[in-house]
């Protein structure tokens, strides 16, 4: 236990703390549980003697590509043939913990507390999560010293058999190798498996038959092509029921206090009507007929505090907005410059609904004093937690099967669903699947934060940015991911009750990528009546529609083309002003002239970069219609590009949604919205023609699932700005 105390002994740094956890044994082992015929390599990958190789993936796949690029990496280095990889997903384990993923989310729930310190704990908690685009960026190095290892074994084993050194042998496409003798993989694993590894492990040097950078087949692809492939509303097991739910009005604090039970037990194949004090669910032989049950319960809640409300929203971002910031960035002195002749705007952005394809679910069997559970989850250590607390049994008693998540954008880090089907299953004793109804997903969503910018700049006589102010109101998305997600860490615990400090996911994007004199970005903590969770693109997605689009305004006020305008003040970043270069040269840009209908913008974010020009107009009804969108990435290391390209696709067309879609208004705690098609999300016919370029680069792999999502925004703003001359500067475009 971590006490508040401790940590203010050992330092306001945290050094001494960091010091001391680094003293204790933390040798983690890890059992893949081989079958017979198959050798493990340490944590990471199984050797079967047919030749199968079979790696350990501790992320979730919801359609990003982590079960095809993590194993890349180690199949890459172990010189396999990828024909015979396949991917299990990892145990709960700290060699498979992902700190970078829960710093990018919790900082802000966390930000008093010393990197190192977080680090070792999240570690030694075994804290296993998917978000942030930090697959790669975490997991790479560990994958390649896991296939270098494996084919140290492999080449020993090898050169036993042959009396040479075990040096003098290579790998290429499942084979040791030494001059004119091969040596297949499965036949020397059981051999390979009892070698020791050198002190240094050699990592493979050269580009010749490497993996890395080939557009690979996805591995997940097949079977979700053929239906084999086995999502949570799959499963099926001996005398399982079906589960839909109904819960309170969003905002405040409902209770449960009429249902008409008799209604819902007329209702045929209903089995079993179960009551909590914050929802009320309808146990059936069939889905649909858990689905009419519900319906036909006829719910009454009982709410305290504020209910969700949309002007009301509105309301309390613009008071945040009156009230005192807290700087989390600052150059020079911002009071000073902004004197005179200051360009000012306000920007906003909504509340924005994850709208996956797959609803909150779970799957749920309690059975000899052990609860089973097969779930859609990014935490799966998180959500095994949430449901033993909400059962009263120990962790050790929780097994839980992550199974493929049929999209997610972040909705499945939160496990409302994995709660209420652990507390069905432990009620009804028989395995329970929980399907959320659509109309449930939106009411009880965690949205991506709302968020009101007023900006403010001082330009220069010859057009240059002397100063430059952002002050945004939003709610404080880390520290309610920290409460809501960590409620019993200790850690989380005592972050809590020392003072708040600055909740770095809600700002993060927020400092430009460009250069000036003075700069000062404020956050005003707004406490909304919704709950926000990670989204997609997290805050960046707002933030650098703030920044882009007034930019842009600037850019027009100075008699300056956008593009060049940009450029100016990206001296020092080659691989963005590379990608803003690219972007227009592959889009013919025009300058962004009157009427011309193009815009640009661009951001940066994960070791990542991407500009992106959109063409535009308004359509019929006023609703923008976007034509064409090009792209330009520098994402560093692409290990597949073609997964790059999907990702940078995908993102885009997810921020189309955002940006010319429907928001859920609020009026009483009911949303105005029930359905997919009640957010009007974009059609086949509505998507532009989309380009994606990759820029060959040396750099780092950076992250790329959230990268298409925040230029895009933007760019289609200042390409109706350029196409009419009026500015929108509220996202979604056409609401208020």
């Amino acid at each position: 236990m971590i006490s508040r105390r401790s940590l203010l002994v050992a330092g306001g740094a945290g050094l001494g703390l960091a010091v001391a956890w680094a003293a204790w044994p933390r040798d983690y082992t890890v059992d893949l549980a081989p079958e017979p015929g198959e050798d493990a390599f340490g944590a990471w990958l199984k050797i079967a003697e047919t030749g199968r190789i079979t790696i350990a993936v501790p992320q979730a796949e919801h359609g990003q590509g982590v079960y095809t690029t993590l194993p890349q990496i180690l199949a890459d280095e172990l010189g396999a043939d990828w024909r015979t990889i396949g991917v299990e997903a990892a145990v709960l384990n700290p060699l498979y913990a992902n700190p970078l993923a829960a710093r990018s989310l919790f900082d802000g729930g966390l930000t008093q507390v010393p990197e190192t310190v977080q680090r070792e704990h999240w570690i030694r908690s075994a804290l296993l999560l998917t978000a942030g685009s930090t697959s790669v960026r975490m997991f790479e190095e560990p994958l390649r010293q896991a296939g270098a290892a494996a084919r140290v074994l492999l080449a020993k084993a090898a050169a036993a058999r042959w009396g040479v050194d075990w040096q003098q042998c290579e790998t290429s496409e499942g084979f040791v190798i030494n001059g004119d003798r091969r040596l297949r993989f499965g036949d020397l694993a059981a051999a390979a498996a009892g070698f020791d590894l050198p002190d240094e492990l050699p990592l493979r040097i050269g580009d010749e038959g490497r993996l890395t950078g080939q557009s690979l087949p996805r591995l997940d692809a097949p079977a979700k092509v053929d239906g084999s492939a086995n999502f949570t509303a799959d499963v099926r097991l001996p005398d399982l029921v079906f589960a839909s739910i109904t819960q309170g009005p969003a905002g405040g604090e409902s209770r449960l206090v009429r249902v008409d039970k008799a209604a819902a037990e007329r209702v045929r194949g209903v089995i079993a009507v179960v009551e909590n004090a914050h929802w009320v669910a309808a146990i059936a032989n069939n889905s649909w007929a858990a689905i009419q049950g519900v319906a036909a319960l006829r719910p009454r809640f009982e709410t305290h505090g504020a209910l969700a409300d949309s002007a009301g929203l509105a309301a309390t971002l613009d008071a945040a907005l009156a009230t005192e910031g807290q700087r989390t960035a600052s150059v020079g002195d911002i009071a000073d410059v902004l004197r005179g002749n200051v360009a000012r705007a306000d920007y906003s952005v909504g509340i924005a609904p994850h709208a996956a394809l797959e609803t909150p679910t779970a799957t749920a069997w309690w059975h000899a004093d052990q609860l089973e559970l097969w779930i859609p989850t990014q935490a799966p250590g998180l959500a095994r937690a949430a449901a033993a607390r909400a059962i009263g049994v120990a962790e050790s008693a929780v097994t839980v099967h992550p199974m493929l998540i049929g999209g997610s954008f972040g909705q499945a880090l939160d496990h409302q669903a994995v709660v209420q089907a652990a507390v069905l299953a432990l009620t009804v004793r028989r395995p329970v699947q929980l399907t959320w109804a659509r109309r449930e997903a939106i009411l009880h969503d965690c949205f991506g934060a709302p968020a009101k910018a007023r900006m403010a700049a001082r330009l220069s006589g010859d057009g240059r940015i002397l100063g430059w102010q952002a002050q945004i109101a939003t709610p404080a998305t880390g520290a309610a991911l920290a409460a809501r997600l960590l409620p019993t860490d200790p850690l989380a615990r005592l972050a809590a009750a020392l003072p708040a400090g600055a909740d770095g996911y809600a700002m993060s994007g927020a400092v430009p990528a460009y250069r000036f004199p003075a700069l000062a970005i404020d956050h005003h903590r707004a406490d909304i009546a919704l709950p926000v969770g990670h989204l997609r693109g997290g805050a960046d997605r707002a933030n650098a529609f703030f920044t882009e689009c007034f930019i842009d305004e600037l850019a027009h006020r100075a008699g300056a083309e956008p593009m060049s305008f940009r450029i100016g003040m990206l001296g020092h970043d080659a691989r963005l002003a590379r990608c803003l270069t690219t972007a227009a040269s592959l889009g013919g840009w025009d300058g962004g002239i009157a009427g011309s209908g193009q815009g640009l913008a661009c951001h940066a974010m994960a070791g990542s970069m991407i500009a992106v020009l959109a063409e535009a107009q308004y359509g019929a009804g006023g609703r923008p219609a976007v034509s064409r969108i090009v792209a330009a990435v520098d994402c560093g290391r692409a290990i597949n590009p073609d997964i790059v390209r999907q990702q940078v696709e995908g993102g885009i067309v997810f921020a189309l949604a955002l940006a010319t879609g429907h928001t859920p208004a609020f009026a009483a705690g009911i949303p105005d919205t029930h359905t997919l098609g009640d957010l009007r999300l974009p059609r086949l016919a509505d998507m532009p023609e989309i380009t994606v370029e990759l820029i060959p680069s040396a750099a780092d792999a950076g992250g790329v699932s959230d990268l298409g999502v925040p230029a895009v925004a933007p760019a289609i703003a200042n390409a109706l700005a350029a196409a009419t001359g009026n500015r929108p500067r509220h996202l979604p475009f056409g609401s208020a």
